[in-house]
């Protein structure tokens, strides 16, 4: 496990380790490329010096074959960079994207509270290619730069070192200016990720909600703050082309110089007898080699801003720590009868505010449960203490006398099946949707689960019967047969406590009916904890408790609380009111 309280730098570099070999090879191939390049100057100055002049053609040609296959040996390692330096980079990529995926599983609930999916999504998708391009060029560049640098300045000061100290004198004129607009870069490269980030939550919440959009006519509504976001990319856009361009065109300028100076200064060497004209050749030679490599680490700096920036985000993201997790002596739970007991519970979130306030109440195992009240009350709140969705701030949540914080979070979701009003359905298969529930089964497994959810006959009457595509988000899917693939599913995990959260709230009347059959089948036996919109759906309950105000102010039987006439009464009339 990679310790991500390290640098950035020191981070970064331990993603290479698995990949060495590639990356070793990557930079001997950069290296030999790098060296054919710094040879081609001064073979031509050793051939117009000695070899011509000399009348030695055998050697001449001999040193021409050489550099021919130099630069085939060149070409050769040109393509292992491409090939393998990119494969290296799409590696280490891959391995940051499991890594980023893996932590985000982990995190608790609150962190998807405060962070919008399409941000996240460019965090994984935008930001990680950035690093790519950084860790396969930025090494490479780096080096190559460097060697090619000194290798043309040594050379360059055995033609004549007073040329070569004018022409290094420019160089400081560029390290000042890179490191300048280095920092000016970075800010503007944060500024798109982060516009960026926002366009693709735009994108995705646009088509996930495109049907409503359609359904309300605001397609223009979804254009407008497509369009404010998209302002907002341009401009932080414009900011960095800006800043890249100044940054670009004040490069190009020094090297220009350095160019200028060689024939000026070399000019002044020659009048005074000091160079001939062949060494200011091969000079110019070098220094169109030498300012190269300076253009290419201008190019490093630019990869380097971007990828780091990109790495940064990519770090804070898994320096995020979740909220819940498991004690270091957390014990797996086994043999769970579904006991539950509330203990006095408090719960608020983040902003303070009160959701629950010391609620308590004991189900014992194979009895159901109740949960009613008005919107907004505490109801769904109540039921995700239960899986420790969220953790209490006031006293305990047990199931078989064991407190849930002292368990293991795998082995109290494998203890609990939770079947909500909204149903996620994968964009795939019905049979892997079933199958979901527990991801050993067999196909006969999946089956009688379907049977049992009173879905098989209708998944058989489809085009590809268990091999149909649901389609995003289940849209090939009505409302009943999601809600039935749901219970399916909690069919094949068969876990031994259920929480129903409005689970038929959302069907007509006839569907309801229907599906409330299937649901009773399935609580049979179970410890259940259904929140209920529709009264009628609690007729069969054991318990109900009415909470109101982050508090049950009333527990009992159905019968029991009717006769009461108070909280569950007045439901209970209102409802009947409507349905008269």
């Amino acid at each position: 496990m990679k310790d991500f309280s390290k640098s950035p730098l020191r981070l970064f570099a331990s993603y290479y380790k698995p990949h060495m070999r590639l990356f070793l090879l990557d930079m001997a191939c950069a290296l030999i490329a790098c060296l054919a390049d710094l040879i081609f100057p001064y073979a031509t100055r050793y051939s117009l010096n000695a070899l011509l002049p000399g009348r030695l053609f055998g050697a001449f040609f001999a040193v021409m074959a050489i550099l021919a296959a130099a630069y085939i040996v060149k070409a050769f390692c040109k393509f292992v960079i491409t090939y393998l330096g990119h494969l290296m980079g799409v590696r280490l990529e891959a391995d940051m994207r499991t890594d980023i995926l893996t932590h985000i599983q982990t995190l608790s609930f609150s962190f998807f509270d405060r962070n919008r999916t399409g941000v996240l999504m460019s965090r994984i998708t935008n930001d990680l290619f950035s690093i790519t391009e950084l860790s396969h060029h930025g090494p490479e560049n780096l080096m190559t730069s460097l060697v090619t640098i000194l290798g043309a300045f040594v050379i360059l000061c055995t033609i004549c070192w007073p040329l070569a100290c004018i022409i290094l004198a420019v160089v400081p004129l560029f390290v000042l200016f890179t490191i300048h607009w280095n920092g000016r870069m970075d800010e503007a490269n944060a500024e798109v990720k982060n516009t960026l980030g926002e366009i693709n939550a735009s994108i995705e919440s646009g088509i996930s909600g495109i049907r409503t959009a359609k359904a309300f006519a605001n397609e223009n509504a979804e254009a407008e703050k497509f369009k404010s976001a998209n302002d907002r990319f341009k401009n932080a856009k414009k900011n960095w082309y800006k800043t890249m361009g100044i940054y670009h065109s004040g490069i190009d300028s020094t090297m220009s110089l350095m160019q200028v100076l060689t024939i000026t200064a070399g000019g002044f060497f020659i009048m005074r007898g000091k160079m001939d004209y062949v060494d200011l050749i091969t000079f110019s030679l070098y220094v169109s080699t030498f300012t190269r490599p300076v253009t290419q680490l201008a190019d490093f700096i630019e990869t380097f801003t971007d990828g780091m920036t990109g790495f940064k985000r990519f770090r804070q993201i898994m320096n995020t720590q979740p909220d819940i997790v498991d004690k270091p002596d957390a014990v797996e739970l086994h043999d769970v009868k579904g006991d539950v007991e509330y203990k006095d519970v408090s719960f608020s979130y983040t902003d303070g505010v009160p959701v629950l306030d010391h609620v308590s109440f004991t189900l014992p195992h194979g009895k159901c449960l109740a949960v009613v009240g008005p919107s907004g009350g505490g109801k769904t709140t109540l039921c995700q203490l239960l899986p420790r969705f969220y953790d209490v701030t006031g006293g305990a949540v047990t199931i078989d006398g064991m407190d849930v914080r002292d368990v293991t979070q795998q082995s109290l979701h494998r203890t609990i099946g939770i079947i909500q009003q909204d149903v996620f359905v994968f964009a795939d298969t019905i049979r892997e949707n079933i199958r979901y529930g527990r991801p050993d089964a067999t196909d006969e497994e999946i089956i009688a689960a379907a049977v049992r959810a009173e879905i098989h006959e209708e998944i058989l009457a489809m085009p590809d019967g268990y091999d149909t595509f649901v389609g995003e988000r289940g849209v090939m899917l009505s409302g009943g047969q999601k809600q039935r693939l749901s219970i399916a599913r909690v069919f094949l995990k068969n876990p031994p406590v259920l929480i129903l959260d409005e689970a038929t709230s959302a069907l007509d009347s006839v569907t309801e009916q229907h599906i409330q059959a299937s649901l009773d089948k399935l609580a049979e036996g179970r410890t259940s904890i259904i929140i209920a919109h529709r009264l009628s759906t609690v007729k069969n309950a054991d318990l109900v408790a009415v909470v109101e105000d982050e508090k049950i102010v009333e527990l009992g039987t159905r019968e029991e609380l009717l006769a009461k006439n108070g909280a569950f009464a007045r439901l209970w009339n209102a409802q009947n009111l409507s349905l008269a």
